[in-house]
């Protein structure tokens, strides 16, 4: 499944949102070097990058601008990789405009968790919630859609999940609270889909197919 062997014109194609969002933090990246510097916190406050200072909140705006926003090339090429590889058969699975707001919706997850539960002043952007969300979305099909997710994909899941929060928490500078609330952001959501699915099915099934 996470092997990818598509030319990259078939890419755009098969994975439009998953491109689109690639494509997005790659342009913010060039407009914040091009303005000053992509690790120089004016900068990315400019760009709407998240933060957490005493006495103010950061507008409401930047919980989803935060999400395409990254704090130097290493940190954009990590994520940008991950969705490449890791995204996309979600985007498949869902299609592209449920996958679009389940990436967005887990990424705001992420951001509200780093928000409520940073304690000290801080700066956050990045796909990381986002991605992690894409990751509980895959551990969720694991466990209860065992049709959709074979048994070495299964494997690489888990094993990506521990090893990242493993990560997360070895790291200096990861924002933990990002990661675990985009991973409970896409869990949630993934099961109100499936809910959403099965409930659709249930009707049209009482329905009939020449039902209105």
């Amino acid at each position: 499944m996470f092997a990818r062997r598509e030319s990259l014109g078939q890419y755009v194609r098969l994975y439009p949102v998953t491109t689109a969002i690639i494509l997005i933090q790659l342009l913010v990246m060039v407009a914040m070097e091009w303005y000053g510097s992509s690790k120089n916190s004016e900068t990315l406050l400019r760009f709407g990058a998240m933060f957490g200072i005493p006495g103010f909140e950061p507008e409401p705006w930047r919980y989803v601008t935060a999400i395409f926003v990254h704090i130097g090339f290493q940190h954009l090429l990590f994520n940008s990789f991950a969705l490449y590889v890791f995204a996309a058969p979600l985007e498949r699975m869902l299609g592209s405009l449920r996958y679009a707001a389940f990436y967005l919706v887990s990424g705001i997850a992420g951001n509200l968790a780093s928000a409520w539960f940073h304690s000290d002043p801080f700066i956050g952007a990045g796909a990381s919630g986002a991605i992690y969300g894409v990751y509980a979305a895959y551990l969720y099909l694991s466990v209860f859609r065992r049709d959709l997710i074979d048994y070495q994909t299964k494997q690489t899941v888990w094993t990506i999940v521990i090893i990242g929060f493993v990560y997360s928490f070895i790291i200096p500078n990861v924002d933990i609270y990002a990661h675990a609330g985009g991973f409970v952001g896409g869990l949630a959501v993934s099961a109100l889909m499936t809910l959403f699915v099965k409930r659709r099915r249930r009707r049209e099934s009482w329905d009939g197919p020449g039902a209105e």
